[in-house]
């Protein structure tokens, strides 16, 4: 067990050293918005009675990856399947490299394999929430945006 701040996990991450689910490397991306956790506290205390959304990842198979499409993407369907009983399935034959050239709105998360993820947002967030940086695991810029 060792502390880490958010982009020292990232970068354990991408070593090899730890691993993540998506849902939490989507937040450590959040996270990485605040230098300090007194930053964090003052955002959340303010943010606080804005209220909250639960959200439901549809999976998406691309040919060469997954995408977890996530509330307010384009490609997130109308109705998701909340239960999973209706088995949708959703698949392409497309890479993920086009279905991002395609695109405008994003909210998702790439996977190309257990230790290379990425994050795809630009939509603005709901109840005054900060949109987590946009990071891809395979490579170091931790400022990468759309």
């Amino acid at each position: 067990l060792q502390w880490s701040s958010p982009p020292e996990a990232i970068e354990r991450f991408k070593s090899q050293e730890i691993w993540f689910a998506p849902p939490q490397f989507y937040e450590l991306c959040r996270l990485c918005n605040f230098s300090s956790l007194h930053e964090l506290h003052k955002f959340s205390s303010n943010r606080a009675l804005e209220g909250c959304e639960r959200w439901m990842p549809v999976m998406l198979t691309a040919s060469d990856g997954y995408i977890q499409l996530l509330p307010g993407d384009e490609l997130y369907p109308e109705d998701p399947d909340y239960t999973g009983e209706k088995k949708i399935i959703m698949s392409t034959d497309k890479k993920v490299e086009d279905l991002i050239k395609e695109g405008s709105e994003f909210h998702r998360i790439v996977i190309k394999n257990m230790n290379n993820l990425a994050v795809y947002v630009n939509i603005q967030a709901k109840y005054k929430h900060r949109n987590p940086l946009m990071i891809n695991s395979g490579c170091s810029d931790y400022s990468s945006r759309l």
